[in-house]
């Protein structure tokens, strides 16, 4: 299996948004989850990943130092991280 990751071979941190709601039938909280993504038409890495006439789609990486910063921010703050990851701290691994 192929994987994505990080040259130093550390786990990537990837932006996501989340909420909650309670059904209204038996009071169980449901979560939801989504991993945020950036266009990749340019990204020497990431756009290969899909078909020629296909629009190409990157999750958003954060960098290491941006963890607590990304969980922090106001929703105009998080727009900053809104970005390509560099294509120079990807690889691909066979595993």
């Amino acid at each position: 299996m192929d994987q994505d990751q990080s040259v130093d071979d550390k786990p990537m941190g990837i932006a996501g948004i989340w909420t909650g709601w309670k059904n209204p039938a038996n009071g169980e909280i449901l979560r939801s989850f989504t991993m945020l993504t950036v266009n990749a038409d340019d990204h020497p890495f990431m756009r290969n990943f899909h078909k020629p006439e296909d629009e190409k789609r990157m999750v958003v990486i954060l960098e290491d130092d941006d963890y607590d910063a990304w969980l922090n921010a106001s929703p105009n703050e998080s727009m900053q991280y809104m970005k390509q990851f560099p294509s120079n701290l990807m690889q691909k691994s066979n595993l």
